[in-house]
């Protein structure tokens, strides 16, 4: 149980995607996480739900530390306007670096990236790397199939229920943080370090 969270690590969309809904999830949780102090990481870019959410919590009032690759720095196009911004070379230690600044994670509606982003630092609970929570901020049921799928691959056997669980899912930014910041997630024995990743 962590009931009190100083930052979480944000994935979404580098574009803003075809519903005006998009942003003002990512908006709200940007505005969420400066109101009650909560510091954001996210990728650093400047351009669509990332740029959203940095600019509504930099607005607010809050902390916003990107992490981008110097490859991305053209092409996400980095925000000038951080509290910090640290450049990495490989996605990997982007990945790291954020999970490691992090004391939970939220995903938004987004692409490849952020799926990719998302369900390593899942995995990474499920298999005792860190005890962080997860959750998914639903916007109009964008997640809908991929929660239906999860539900489906749980009782097909592939994924455990207290793993499904762990997931916290909320249509609402500020429900979704206080679910973070309650869950008690599934002691697991720890199956690879933080090395073997």
């Amino acid at each position: 149980m962590n009931e009190r969270l100083t930052a979480v690590s944000v994935y979404c969309g580098s574009n803003p995607g075809t519903d005006p809904a998009y942003a003002e999830a990512a908006a709200s949780m940007g505005t969420a996480l400066a109101q009650r102090g909560i510091d954001l990481v996210y990728g650093g870019g400047h351009v669509g739900l990332m740029g959203v959410a940095a600019d509504a919590a930099l607005a607010a009032g809050g902390q916003v530390h990107g992490v981008i690759t110097r490859a991305l720095q053209e092409h996400e196009v980095e925000h000038v306007g951080l509290t910090s911004l640290t450049i990495v070379e490989t996605m990997h230690e982007r990945k790291f670096a954020m999970a490691d600044r992090a004391d939970a994670f939220v995903m938004l509606p987004g692409g490849f990236g952020t799926l990719d982003e998302f369900f390593e630092v899942v995995t990474w609970t499920q298999l005792g790397v860190h005890a962080k929570p997860c959750g998914v901020l639903d916007v109009r049921g964008f997640f809908d199939p991929l929660l239906a799928f999860l539900d489906h691959a749980t009782a097909e056997q592939f994924i455990r229920p207290p793993h499904r669980e762990s997931i916290v899912v909320d249509t609402d930014a500020t429900a979704l943080l206080d679910q973070l910041a309650g869950i008690a997630l599934p002691t697991v024995e720890k199956v690879i370090s933080r090395e073997e990743r």
